[in-house]
């Protein structure tokens, strides 16, 4: 579904979807074994209580075009990841590694994506698109 078409859902569908959807990222945020806070800073939340409300109980998110833009780069990294490394106990600490690449210049992706900004969440998806030979 392209992202147009998710910004014209109902209210209704919007809150349907963020259950399913949260539940996803956070299962991936486990994976990469990432700190509360990385997890708040990526998903763009900076109310702790939304947080941890939305963990326990993802059935109260409301999904944001901002919520949606962030969780979309993440599952796209986490796809692209997939890919590229089959091997769940090798790509699930690729974001934690540093990368000596001129992309990142000695930081790991994770410090690029902690940036705050959903560009550099769109940093490390489209260098991972272009790793696996895909398009931006």
């Amino acid at each position: 579904m392209a992202m147009s078409a998710i910004t014209k859902l109902s209210a209704e569908k919007r809150t349907a979807a963020a259950a399913p959807l949260l539940r996803t990222i956070f299962n991936i945020f486990d994976a990469w074994d990432l700190s509360n806070r990385e997890q708040q800073t990526l998903l763009g939340i900076s109310n702790e209580g939304t947080f941890y409300n939305w963990k326990k109980n993802p059935e109260t998110a409301t999904i944001s075009n901002d919520l949606l833009e962030r969780t979309s780069y993440i599952l796209g990294i986490w796809k692209a990841l997939q890919i590229l490394i089959p091997e769940n106990r090798i790509s699930d600490t690729w974001v934690k590694s540093v990368n000596n690449g001129s992309a990142f210049n000695g930081q790991t992706p994770l410090q690029r994506m902690l940036g705050g900004h959903v560009v550099d969440l769109a940093y490390v998806r489209q260098y991972l698109d272009v790793m696996r030979g895909g398009w931006s």
